[in-house]
This record gives C-alpha cells, structure tokens and sequence, in this order.
C-alpha cells in the first residue's frame, strides 16, 4: 500500500499490483482501443490489430508506478527515471537566479554541480521532486525541439524550471526540458505548494529530459551512462563531493 514505511533491514512489503495509468494518459489510451474495436467490427483486422498495439503502448507509456522514496534528509534523489547523459559544472538557468519580484531569493549565480538525464519512449515519465519543501518557482519558457540528449537543448528547448526550498533554506532547482518528440509539458504543482520527497511534480511527453542543479558544494553520487529511477536513486548527498568511478561492462 502507498505510503507504508519500508527499510533496509526487511520491513515492509513489496507491492505487487501492476503500475496505474496516469489520468493524462488513460483518455489517450481508452481513445486507441475504441478506434480498434471500431476497426474489428467493420472487419477491418489488418488496421484494427496494429491500433491495438498502439493503445497498449500508449497505457505503457503513461504508466505510474508507485516508488519507494528514501527518507533521509541528506539525500536529494533523482526528478527523473532515465540515464544520466551529462555532469557538468555551469551556471543555474536565468529563470532560477533572477530575482522574480516575490521577495524569495533564486539561487545564486556561482557555478554548481548539473546532471543531466535523458528519458527514452520507454522510460516512465512522471517527474518527482528531489527534496521536500515549498515550490518557490514554476517559470515555463517556450522555445525550440532539438534532441533532448544534445547539451543546447538545456538553452534553446522549451522547457520549465522549478525551485523547491526546504524548511532549512535548501534550495534545489530543476528543468523539464522537452524533446525532438516530446511537444507538451504538463505541471501537477504550483508556486507555493507544499511537497514531500518524490512527490509528483509533472511530466513530459514522449522522450525528454531533465536537468537538476545541485547545491553549492556537494557533488552527484551517479555516474554518466548509470540509470536512475525517480524518487528512489539517490543521486547527491548535501555537502558531499566524492569521485566515484565506474566500469560498462
């Protein structure tokens, strides 16, 4: 059951239930199999079938399964489900520093720690929060679709920014950043919302990606090339830089 305190000595119980469908996506889905059963009754087997398999695909797409969200308040975890395509050290985004008239600070203009995650068609593409806290920031900025995986797209791609700020005045940015396939990003929240860690915070469809800026000072505990699923992979530790190094094999 959602919400049920899991550990890492065995308590808890694994969920066995299949992933739900986000509302988003059921209307899509439910729209694919009624064009197919319409097809089927008309005979039309050869077109009804492949429309089949596409409603399937748009249900597997649009899938939202529950995660298990570490409790910890060291840890920021992952935005996105995806592979990590990019670490790099930049300045955070404009839209995150500027001061927005709201009288709550931006981020500060210094260079920090981005990861960049790239999600394909088949990666689940509900986006969570990385730290729990107050939406300071919801700024959506139109723009162009290059591939999501090239580093413009960070630039020249629309794309929405949101500032999370924690009770101790952690702040912790991130961008859904839409793709060559990817036309729509849809937000679940709100400047001024309340949120816990890996709570959802949007989506975006048909292959995107996400970038998160890291605080000051603390460095990404994955690697370019691992695969991170959101609200579960820890993907930073506050105030901890390490050299991690890994092998594909």
């Amino acid at each position: 059951m959602a919400g049920d305190l899991q550990d890492n000595q065995g308590r808890g119980e694994v969920p066995s239930s299949l992933p739900r469908i986000h509302p988003e996506g059921r209307k899509f889905g439910l729209a694919a199999l009624g064009i197919s059963l319409v097809l089927a009754w008309l005979a039309w087997e050869t077109l009804a079938w492949p429309v089949a398999f596409l409603s399937l695909g748009i249900f597997a797409f649009f899938r939202d399964p529950e995660r298990v969200v570490p409790q910890d308040e060291r840890f920021i975890v992952s935005p996105a489900d995806g592979k990590v395509i990019q670490i790099k050290q930049v300045e955070p985004p404009r839209e995150l520093t500027v001061d927005d008239g709201s009288g709550v600070a931006g981020l500060a203009t210094e260079p920090v720690t981005r990861v960049s995650i790239f999600l394909s068609l088949l990666d689940v593409h509900i986006n969570r929060t990385p730290i729990g806290g107050v939406v300071r920031r919801v700024v959506y900025v139109p723009g162009k679709f290059f591939n999501s995986d090239l580093d413009k797209a960070s630039e020249d791609n629309e794309r929405q920014h949101i500032l999370i700020e924690r009770a101790d005045g952690l702040k912790v940015g991130f961008t859904q950043i839409a793709g060559f396939v990817a036309r729509r990003i849809v937000s679940f929240v709100k400047p001024g919302d309340t949120l816990g860690v890996g709570q959802r915070v949007g989506m975006i469809r048909f292959g995107s990606r996400v970038d998160i800026y890291l605080p000051a000072g603390t460095g990404s505990y994955v690697m370019v090339g691992q695969r991170v699923v959101a609200g579960e992979t820890v993907i930073a530790a506050v105030g901890s830089q390490p050299l991690l190094e890994g092998v594909a094999q």
